[in-house]
């Protein structure tokens, strides 16, 4: 089904900056939202319901499991967590861009079901460079790193299966790029005829 809202799917390595980049994105564009996702684990601190997470027991998400409600769903650190494809028809419906921060294995699920996502994979600029930035943040031990670094090289090798690849070597470069994307992409004219039927429609374009 169609919608008037557009999905972007962003995917990339640990430390390549996917989620500095959707952050300063959704500062700059009111139009583009967040995916929230569902989770069995408790709230934290201001979180609430509806707007960090949807916060659900674990029999509620058994459920949404069994009613195949979710998109694609994982395990983490002893808690689930999972895309609704509900929430993400609704706010498409309302005409709001949705971007999802997500794996390559998801992104590619999510494409099966929704053939309109746009999919963006963020590179860094070299493995060397990718290293540097995990050791920097200093929030892993050395065999994590590693561990790390394994998984990207599997993950880059998936890099064609994507729409389009924004190397992240200078932040402000990548972040307009990622920009150039999501406004290219709402032009398009299958994205402008689902956004503006009605314009369409008097202009008795089919």
């Amino acid at each position: 089904m169609d919608y008037p809202g557009n999905l972007f799917v962003v995917a990339a390595p640990s430390g390549a900056g996917k989620s500095s980049l959707v952050k300063a994105l959704l500062e700059l564009d009111s139009h583009v939202q967040l995916s929230v996702s569902h989770t069995t684990r408790a709230p934290r601190g201001q979180e609430r319901h509806g707007r960090e997470y949807f916060f659900v027991s674990q029999p509620e998400f058994d459920a949404m499991v069994a009613a195949n409600a979710f998109v694609e769903w994982a395990s983490v650190h002893g808690q689930r967590y999972g895309t609704s494809k509900k929430a993400i028809e609704e706010r498409m419906a309302q005409g709001a861009d949705v971007i999802l921060e997500i794996d390559f294995q998801g992104a590619i699920q999510i494409k099966s079901i929704f053939a309109n996502a746009i999919c963006i994979f963020i590179l860094p600029p070299s493995w060397e460079e990718l290293r540097s930035r995990l050791e920097r943040r200093g929030e892993d031990a050395p065999e994590v790193i590693e561990m790390r670094m394994k998984n990207a090289a599997l993950e880059v090798a998936q890099v064609d299966k994507f729409d389009f690849v924004i190397i992240n070597e200078l932040f402000d470069r990548a972040l307009f790029d990622l920009k150039a994307i999501v406004h290219s992409q709402r032009l398009k004219f299958a994205a402008q005829r689902r956004a503006r039927a009605e314009t369409f429609q008097a202009l008795n374009i089919p």
